[in-house]
């Protein structure tokens, strides 16, 4: 059986004739899989689930069992999906059977840098660029952010990586193109290629240690996408150490403007290039001089401090790309935001829902119950190395806590100070929020912990939020 498929956009460079292996074929799997197959490479796949082995042999690829050696030492190298461990808390066996036997690591990351790299997408008058966004919260919306703003000046603009399409199903750009990738701590460890034109670095809180052998690990595994390539302009949030040690890293003096510093909260001093945003405003400063101010507070798709960093982030990486300020502004205002981020999904009775369900981590959820004021907190679900004690002093504005999950009364009697209700359920937390909100309250979903005691995903978990809001009987 020989299914049809579209060919990948980007096929691979440099792997002509060559055998090379694919372990995990989820979306990105595939699809390194076939724009490996376009580059002239020869895949071997393999998955642990027979049911994803069935879809690559229906796209004609072959399967092999790469946990066996002499398979292994077949490939020229080993592509490897974001999910699967490469080095903490342990290897997967096959990753490990690669690196006793000398067999390059890489992902679709990699290869799509290598393939961009070589500017072998068409003939330009300007050449493509590549921003990249990583950090721990914030960079989907940065990434999303920044494609609006290009898209709404009339640029040629791909939003892909952890965010849109996949990295090698994009088209190639056209003359004078912007390819906006989003980067997960899991795609920029492994990659063996990582040279964006802009790099972004939105801020670092705790999260994924397990797989990263501590919060050492993960500010390594980001610091990746600015010391592989070198970027010609880096964009660095500074509101913690690590940002400021990178910052200061990349930079050759106060004066070097290849970097901007970006914050939330606090004034950058300096003359070097600066943007910031206190008390709702967003400014810009460059060589001693403010040159650009936004109101941040009347645009509705960024509320909140933490949206304000985004903000900075993103109109950093558009100021590196040459767009004016007043245009950059004139685009913030059209952004509607993005599902499960600070999304208000309804008003009823004077009551505002929102929705923010990638809030999965302490910080993000902190960030989220700081921008609104008297509010219904809907929070609960598989909690985070860690713990809550950081969460607490953001709980001020909270009149009422409504926990789900499945340790939701655990994870009630951690929240000190705050009155809770345990509802376990999306249902019941949702129908008592909305009975006992009064006008000007919000009710919010700002979970701090992962959806996977009951949910697939954050998304999933936004989407139940959403439709128990519809269901709520007309007032």
């Amino acid at each position: 059986m020989n299914m049809e498929v579209d060919a990948a956009v980007i096929p691979v460079k440099g792997v002509e004739g060559q055998k090379i292996a694919v372990l995990g074929l989820g979306r990105s799997g595939l699809s390194a899989a076939r724009a490996l197959r376009d580059g002239g490479a020869e895949p071997l796949c393999w998955d642990d689930n027979p049911a994803a082995r069935d879809r690559a042999e229906a796209e004609g690829f072959a399967v092999a069992d790469l946990t066996r050696a002499e398979t292994m030492e077949s490939v020229r190298s080993l592509i490897v999906s974001p999910g699967i461990p490469h080095l903490y808390p342990e290897p997967n066996p096959v990753i490990a059977l690669a690196l006793d036997l000398g067999v390059p690591v890489d992902n679709d990351i990699g290869l799509f840098f290598r393939s961009a790299a070589d500017r072998g997408w068409g003939d330009y008058d300007v050449q493509p660029r590549i921003v990249a966004v990583t950090g721990s919260n914030g960079k989907s919306t940065t990434s999303a952010l920044i494609h609006h703003v290009l898209e709404s000046v009339g640029r040629d603009t791909q939003l892909a990586g952890n965010i849109g399409r996949g990295v090698l199903d994009i088209d190639p750009p056209g003359d004078g193109g912007v390819v906006v990738l989003e980067l997960s701590s899991y795609q920029t460890d492994l990659a063996r290629a990582l040279t964006p034109d802009v790099a972004v670095f939105t801020n670092l809180t705790p999260d994924h240690l397990d797989r990263h052998g501590g919060l050492g690990g993960y500010f390594a595994a980001k610091r990746r996408l600015f010391a592989e390539g070198g970027p010609d302009r880096a964009v660095i949030g500074v509101d913690e150490a690590e940002g400021r040690y990178l910052a200061n890293q990349l930079g050759e003096g106060p004066t070097d403007d290849r970097v901007i510093r970006i914050s939330s909260g606090q004034k950058l001093t300096g003359p070097g290039w600066l943007v910031y945003a206190r008390k709702g405003f967003l400014t810009e400063w460059r060589k001693g001089r403010q040159v650009g101010s936004i109101d941040l507070r009347a645009i509705p798709g960024l509320p909140g401090a933490h949206n304000h960093q985004n903000a900075c982030a993103a109109y950093a990486a558009c100021r590196a790309l040459g767009l004016a300020p007043r245009v950059i502004e004139s685009a913030f205002h059209t952004f509607a935001g993005l599902p499960h981020r600070s999304q208000i999904v309804a008003e009823r009775g004077g009551v505002r829902y929102v929705n923010d369900s990638k809030a999965t981590n302490v910080d993000a959820a902190s960030k989220a119950l700081r921008a609104f004021d008297r509010l219904r907190w809907i929070c609960g679900g598989l909690e985070k190395e860690g713990g809550l004690e950081a969460l607490l002093p953001a709980t001020g504005s909270v009149i009422k806590a409504y926990v789900i999950g499945r340790e939701a009364a655990a994870f009630a009697m951690t929240l000190r100070g705050v009155e809770t209700e345990v509802c376990t359920d999306m249902a019941t937390a949702v129908a008592r929020a909305a009975a006992e909100a009064q006008p000007g309250e919000t009710v919010l979903l700002a979970p701090a912990a992962a959806s996977f005691d009951q949910y697939d995903s954050f998304e999933k978990r936004g989407e139940d939020f959403v439709t128990q809001v519809g269901k709520l009987p007309p007032l």
